[in-house]
C-alpha cells in the first residue's frame, strides 16, 4: 500500500497541471534539448553572446507573441501587428528627425508615447468592430495590417528612414546595453590581452518584463480568468455573468498596445523606422512562436512563458541554419515550417492522451478504411 503511494501523488501532481502548463514545460524542455545539441555540435554556440545576440534581436517577436497570445486565448486573431510595426518605426523615426527636442529623457518617453499610442489606437479600433459589431477578427485584422503597411509606405516613400547619427535618442541607443565582461571572450594579439564583453540590450530586459506582467496579469486578475473563459466557451461565460464584448475588446485593446511597443523596441534596437518590408511577417512568426508555446487557436490555452520559449526556439533555429551555412531565407521558412508542423500534431497528441488517460491517437490521426 505505501509502494503505491507515490505514484498516486505523483499522477494527481500531474494532473493538476493545465494543458497550458503541461505544453509550456514540453516547449522549454524542447528549447533545452534544442540549444544543449546546438552547444555540443556548433562551437559558435559556446559563445555567451550568441544567446544574447537571439534575445536582443527576437525581443519584438517576444512581445508580439505574447500580444497574440492573449488574443487567441480569447479566442480571437491578431494579423495586424506586422504592420503596425512598422507604421510605429516609421513615425516615430520621422518624429525623431523633425522635433528638434533636445532633452534626451524627454525625447524619449515621447518617441515611447506616441509608439504606444498609435498602438492603442489599432487595437481600440479592431476591438470595436470585432467585439460590437461582431465582425470575424480575421478579416478586420487583416484590413489594419493593409491600412497601416500603406500608411507607412506614404510616409517612408518605400525607402527606410534612420535616425540621425546625431540625435540624442541615437546617443541613448549606444549606451542602452549592458556590458558583461564575464561572459564576454578573450584575445590575445601583439602580447596584448583584448576583452570584448558579452553585450545585453536593454531591448531584451523590456521583453522579458512584458512577458512576466502579462503572465502575472492573465493568472492572476479577473480579466484574464474571463479571457480563458471566453476562449473556452463563449456562451458558457455569457451564463456566468462574464462581459463578453468588453473582455474581447481588451484583448485586442491589450495586444495593440504591446504592438506599439513592440515597434519602439524594433527601432530602439535597430536605430530606423523603415519600410513595410521590415514589418513583413513578423505577425506569422508571432502566430507561429505562440503555437510553439503551446497556445491552441481554438482558445481556452495559451501562456506567455510558452510563447516566450517558442520565439527563442525559432531564433535558435535561425542561427543553427545561419551557423550551417545555410544562409538562404527559404531555409529558415522551411525549418518554420516543419518545426510549427511538428508543434501542432505533438500538441494534438499530448492533449488527446491526457483526455483520455492513456496513449490514444486523435482521430484525423487514425487509419481508416472509409478515409482511403
Amino acid at each position: 500500500m505505501t509502494a503505491m503511494q507515490p505514484d498516486l501523488k505523483k499522477k494527481k501532481r500531474f494532473e493538476r497541471l493545465t494543458d497550458a502548463q503541461l505544453l509550456t514545460i514540453i516547449s522549454g524542455g524542447i528549447f533545452l534539448l534544442m540549444y544543449g545539441a546546438a552547444l555540443l555540435l556548433i562551437e559558435a554556440f559556446r559563445k555567451p553572446q550568441v544567446f544574447f545576440d537571439i534575445t536582443n534581436y527576437y525581443s519584438y517577436l517576444i512581445i508580439i507573441a505574447c500580444s497574440l497570445t492573449v488574443v487567441m486565448i480569447g479566442g480571437g486573431i491578431n494579423i495586424s501587428v506586422g504592420g503596425v510595426i512598422c507604421l510605429t518605426c516609421m513615425v516615430c523615426s520621422i518624429f525623431l528627425n523633425n522635433c528638434g527636442i533636445e532633452n534626451q529623457t524627454l525625447l524619449v518617453l515621447a518617441t515611447f508615447v506616441i509608439a504606444i499610442g498609435i498602438g492603442a489606437i489599432f487595437g481600440a479600433f479592431q476591438g470595436a468592430l470585432i467585439s460590437y459589431l461582431e465582425i470575424q477578427p480575421f478579416i478586420i485584422t487583416l484590413g489594419g495590417m493593409f491600412l497601416a503597411r500603406g500608411l507607412t509606405t506614404i510616409l517612408s516613400g518605400g525607402e527606410n528612414v534612420p535616425v540621425s547619427e546625431t540625435n540624442p535618442f541615437t546617443l541613448w541607443i549606444n549606451n542602452a546595453a549592458i556590458k558583461i565582461p564575464a561572459l564576454g571572450t578573450t584575445r590575445v594579439r601583439k602580447g596584448q590581452v583584448y576583452v570584448n564583453p558579452a553585450t545585453l540590450h536593454w531591448v531584451t530586459i523590456i521583453a522579458v518584463v512584458v512577458v512576466i506582467g502579462i503572465y502575472l496579469v492573465m493568472r492572476f486578475t479577473k480579466f484574464g480568468r474571463n479571457t480563458y473563459a471566453i476562449g473556452g466557451n463563449t456562451q458558457s461565460s455569457q451564463m456566468l455573468g462574464i462581459n463578453v464584448k468588453l473582455t474581447r475588446f481588451n484583448t485586442y485593446l491589450l495586444s495593440g498596445v504591446l504592438s506599439g511597443l513592440a515597434g519602439f523596441v524594433f527601432m530602439m534596437f535597430n536605430g530606423a523606422g523603415g519600410k513595410t518590408g521590415i514589418g513583413l511577417r513578423s505577425e506569422m512568426d508571432a502566430i507561429a512562436a505562440s503555437i510553439i508555446g503551446g497556445t491552441l487557436l481554438s482558445g481556452g490555452v495559451g501562456n506567455v512563458i510558452g510563447s516566450f520559449f517558442g520565439a527563442i526556439i525559432l531564433g535558435t533555429l535561425q542561427k543553427i541554419i545561419w551557423f550551417s551555412g545555410l544562409q538562404e531565407a527559404y531555409w529558415q521558412d522551411m525549418a518554420n515550417g516543419v518545426m510549427l508542423g511538428i508543434f501542432i500534431v505533438m500538441q494534438s497528441v499530448v492533449l488527446s492522451v491526457r483526455g483520455k488517460g492513456k496513449m490514444h491517437l486523435p482521430e484525423w490521426l487514425k487509419y481508416s478504411k472509409k478515409n482511403r
